[in-house]
């Protein structure tokens, strides 16, 4: 069977992705970074409002957008968040049985989307989040907005 060049390349684009947060993120293979991708992006779509998580959901390569989109109810979001800690510990949760230190996770995947998806895009996240937890977005994501208007 022939794999149609469209799979082939939204296959290749996931293995880049995990590829990449496994070894910025030091974890031992790329099962650790999907369930740290998938942990992470699950708590920050939870955690904007539909429309935009459906704006961020279309940043994705086609076979990461549906595990983000997997379970997701969207009448249940936003979720009301509104501390780092509380979010951190969401994220926590959703990684066991994993011992993976959430801070680092989250901070290791928003670099990576961050890197790969469009920063007009990603400050709208932002721009939805906490401030404690819109600092754990790489300095230059959080100031693309500032950085236009100049």
């Amino acid at each position: 069977m022939t794999v149609p060049a469209t799979i082939a390349h939204t296959v290749q684009q996931a293995q880049e992705w995990l590829k990449e947060l496994r070894d910025n993120a030091d974890l031992d293979d790329e099962a650790a970074a999907l369930s740290t991708l998938r942990a992470v992006l699950h708590q920050l779509r939870d955690r904007l409002t539909p429309e935009e998580a459906v704006g961020l959901g279309a940043q994705l390569p086609t076979i990461l957008r549906g595990i983000y989109y997997e379970g997701w109810r969207p009448t249940r979001t936003p979720e009301r968040i509104r501390s780092k800690q509380k979010f951190l510990d969401a994220v926590t949760m959703k990684l066991l049985p994993r011992p993976i230190a959430a801070e680092r996770a989250v901070m290791d995947v928003f670099s990576l989307v961050a890197h790969h998806c469009d920063p007009g895009e990603i400050s709208q996240v932002i721009g939805q989040l906490p401030s404690d937890i819109k600092e754990l977005w790489p300095e230059r994501a959080r100031t693309y907005r500032q950085r236009i208007s100049s």
